[in-house]
């Protein structure tokens, strides 16, 4: 006679998920973090405290385990940025100054990025960050939203309608990046092979977060997010691509049709991007000044750059008089504050100024690296049909942040949010897990990187 087993106790079903996730909880925190109101007096942050919280656990993690960290060509690829940063580092002004322009590269470009790739083991967890991205877009991006229709958001045309979320008016780019990050999610979730419910789900979230993103007003997200989600469309198959240009093309006529006035803003926000010699606003004045200075600086000294966080001390002595002395902020919570201009809002530019040519190769060439893999692996899981919308995810994410660093730097809250998507997709792309996973999301943990 067979004999029957006992099911198991409720309670060891009840903590069996929260015992799965456990390893890549601190991923998740991190991103639970930027939902939280941050102040304006720079420094600091409790997202960056708890970053540094992550490096520690996956420190933990591996002495416990007892396992080697990073295969050859991850600790290649990761640990090639930081030649370009130790040798800038010493043509810093001074040991001061270099020494934390040193910590917050290797924190956002090496240490994080590593940490965030170990942490995620297999798809499952892979998913599990991609919906918490979505959840804090949504979040964010609601805020957003309320701030427009109240008018209690950033000064933008002198009416506090700019949507900043919790980033506040100091940090404008925050929640555009943050909103930007969960619509490639939810069109990665969307666009893969899930179950129907799921997809149909991360479908209306990226529709919703499309209203967020256009009152954000940030010309360089819009440029990231239509080049990311059209690389994304394509990826997936052509005739899926038609039906969701579709799809979105109606959704922005109902959305921009009735916003109002906001309408007519969005569209001299638009025109204003291609006004470039014919009447630019200021904004566009000062950056393409910022980014002739960045040139100039490079020019001087082309191997090694002027040295980390020398682009402050250089600027005047290479910017024309057509740059302003600072932009005006206002509102969200915070009085009139003029804001001094010390990056290029370009972090190729601002990689060569700094670091020169030795420092733009080796951490072009870590990114490219990641976004070559990367893709590869894309292929081979369209192909297989298997673990498809991971990769859209990841490689999304990847080419979103590399078009917007041509628009922008590093630098506010949402910084730590670069470092955790170039963990993502070096999880992706320098893993095992990714390709090795069936459908559901299951593999042996640690089958990579052993």
């Amino acid at each position: 006679m067979t004999q029957v087993l006992p099911a198991p106790p409720l309670v060891a079903v009840v903590t069996a998920a929260p015992r799965r996730f456990l390893p890549v909880l601190p991923v998740i925190t991190l991103i639970v973090t930027l939902a939280l109101p941050v102040s304006g007096d720079g420094g600091g942050t409790l997202a960056d405290a708890v970053s540094g919280l992550v490096v520690v656990c996956c420190a933990l993690r591996l002495v416990r385990g007892r396992r080697r960290p990073l295969s050859r060509t991850a600790a290649v690829v990761l640990g090639l940025p930081v030649v370009g940063v130790a040798v800038a580092t010493a043509g810093a002004a001074s040991a001061g100054v270099g020494a934390e322009g040193l910590v917050r590269y290797l924190q956002i470009f090496v240490l994080v990025p590593a940490a965030v790739m170990l942490l995620v083991r297999d798809r499952r967890d892979a998913r599990l960050v991609a919906w918490s991205l979505v959840g804090l877009a949504l979040w964010q991006g609601g805020l957003g939203v309320h701030q427009f229709v109240t008018g209690t958001g950033a000064s933008y045309q002198g009416e506090m309608i700019r949507a900043v979320g919790t980033f506040g008016a100091t940090d404008i780019m925050g929640m555009a990046a943050v909103v930007a990050f969960g619509l490639v999610c939810a069109l990665g979730l969307a666009l893969g092979s899930g179950p129907a419910r799921q997809r149909t789900v991360a479908a209306v979230c990226a529709l919703a977060l499309l209203l967020p993103l256009a009152l954000s007003f940030s010309r360089g997200a819009w440029i990231a997010t239509a080049v990311t989600c059209a690389a994304q469309l394509v990826l997936a198959g052509l005739r899926r691509a038609v039906q969701v240009f579709a799809a979105v093309a109606a959704a922005a006529v109902v959305l921009v049709g009735g916003l109002g006035v906001g309408s007519a803003m969005l569209q001299e926000r638009i025109s204003s991007i291609t006004q470039v010699a014919d009447a630019p606003d200021q904004s566009v004045t000062d950056r393409y000044t910022m980014w002739t200075a960045a040139v100039d600086m490079w020019s001087g000294r082309p191997l090694t750059g002027v040295g980390l966080k020398g682009f402050p001390d250089h600027r005047d002595g290479h910017a024309s008089l057509a740059l302003s002395s600072g932009s005006d902020t206002d509102g969200a919570g915070a009085g009139f504050q003029r804001q001094p201009l010390l990056s290029p809002h370009n972090m190729y530019l601002l990689i060569l100024s700094e670091q020169g040519l030795l420092g733009l190769l080796a951490l072009a060439g870590s990114w490219l690296a990641l976004l070559v893999l990367g893709l590869r692996k894309l292929l081979r899981a369209r192909r297989s049909g298997s673990g498809l919308d991971c990769a859209l995810v990841a490689c999304g994410l990847l080419v979103w942040q590399l078009v917007d660093f041509v628009y922008a730097d590093i630098g506010g809250p949402s910084t730590v949010l670069t470092a955790l998507v170039l963990g993502f997709a070096a999880w992706w792309a320098l893993t095992d897990e990714g390709a090795g996973a069936n459908a559901h999301g299951d593999t042996r943990e640690g089958a990579g990187n052993r």
